[in-house]
C-alpha cells in the first residue's frame, strides 16, 4: 500500500503549483512593420485574379512618403493601411497583353 500512495502523490502534484508549472508566458513577438495607406488599384493578377497590385504611400520609418507598387492579397480598398514588413522591393508592373 505505501508503494501505491507514492505513486499517487507523483502523478497529482499540489494545486498551486500544478497550476504555476503548467503556465506559459503569454507574450508575442513581432517583426517590424510600417503602415502604408493605398493610394491607387491598378489591376488584378495571379492566374486565376487573386492579386491586386496596388500603389502605396510609406507613412513612417526611413522611408516615409516613398510610393510603391505592391501586390496584395484579399480585399482592399482605396484609403486602407496596409502594414509592410519591407519597404525596398517593388512589385513588377502589369502587363496588358491580353487575348481577344
Amino acid at each position: 500500500m505505501k508503494d501505491n500512495n507514492k505513486e499517487n502523490q507523483q502523478k497529482e502534484p499540489a494545486g498551486k503549483e500544478a497550476h504555476e508549472q503548467q503556465k506559459k508566458p503569454e507574450s508575442s513577438i513581432f517583426s517590424m512593420a510600417y503602415p502604408a495607406i493605398v493610394e491607387e488599384i491598378i489591376g488584378r493578377t495571379g492566374t486565376r485574379g487573386e492579386i491586386i497590385q496596388v500603389r502605396c504611400k510609406i507613412l513612417d520609418g526611413r522611408d516615409k512618403n516613398k510610393i510603391l507598387r505592391r501586390n496584395v492579397k484579399g480585399p482592399i480598398r482605396i484609403k486602407d493601411i496596409l502594414m509592410l514588413r519591407e519597404t525596398e522591393i517593388e512589385a513588377r508592373k502589369l502587363t496588358q497583353t491580353r487575348r481577344s
